[in-house]
């Protein structure tokens, strides 16, 4: 076989979608993995659309037994796995520490991060026997800067973000590259995930998201070079680069920016 592979969760809207399109216009074949079927099927038939192979399989992250079964598809279609993007995700409800219950921590955990972490580890045993292949994990730039009352996901983030660190080190040897993106807003339907939000949460979200100038498809571009390339840090947003770059240079200033009245 010699048509490149890339399997995506969370690839049947937003991001996610937008990163299959982007890939099938590369003439790659593409795993459509999500919750949602019939969003799923849509996706599928766009790939198509462009000339190039798709399937759909319903992935639940938080489910071992589904990544596991999404994993086992995809060598029965193809027999070769080149890319494993872990884009699935949810924005958990907003609140200061005291205010989120611990069941929007569980769920923020067990499929932000947990959901990654179950993805890398199935997915990179078969990438070292095969020998080589490329892991991305969408994190974002709450998990590399502060954004209050955002405690629950951006500790999720962050915890993507450190894995990513350690998996590119420790699978570097493995000819097994990794990516990890940190976008800031951006037009998705992210907010749909909310569950538990106080009145006013989910249109305060969507508001932030339609003053952003960077589209879902902007960045599924640059995801598809940052693979190209092996690039470790994709930070898609311009200002991403000054918030956490002033954060780097001293934390005492970004802490005194970031809480002052």
């Amino acid at each position: 076989m010699n048509k490149k592979t890339v399997v995506i969760t969370g690839a049947s809207s937003g991001l996610g979608k937008a990163t299959a399109l982007a890939f099938a216009r590369k003439g790659w074949w593409v795993a459509v993995a999500d919750i949602n079927q019939e969003r799923g099927d849509e996706t599928v038939e766009e790939i198509k659309a462009l000339g190039s192979q798709a399937f759909f399989q319903h992935c639940n992250v938080a489910n071992s037994e589904d990544i596991q079964a999404l994993h086992d598809r995809c060598l029965e279609e193809w027999t070769q796995i080149d890319v494993l993007i872990n884009n699935a995700g949810i924005v958990s409800a907003l609140g200061t520490i005291d205010r989120v219950p611990m069941v929007e921590w569980q769920r923020a955990m067990d499929i932000n991060l947990m959901g990654v972490v179950r993805g890398c580890s199935i997915f990179t045993r078969t990438f070292k026997e095969q020998g080589g292949g490329h892991i991305v994990n969408v994190a974002s730039i709450a998990g590399l800067i502060t954004i209050p009352t955002m405690t629950s996901y951006s500790a999720s983030k962050a915890a993507v973000v450190s894995l990513s660190e350690m998996l590119r080190a420790e699978l570097k040897h493995k000819n097994i590259g990794v990516t990890v993106v940190c976008p800031s807003l951006f037009r998705t339907n992210l907010s749909e995930s909310l569950m538990n939000a106080k009145e006013g949460q989910q249109e305060v979200i969507d508001r932030e998201m339609e003053k952003s100038t960077v589209t879902a498809d902007d960045i599924a571009e640059k995801i598809v070079t940052a693979v190209k390339n092996n690039q470790f840090m994709l930070l898609p947003h311009k200002t991403s680069w000054l918030h956490w770059g002033l954060k780097r240079l001293s934390t005492n200033l970004y802490q005194w920016v970031i809480t002052r009245k």
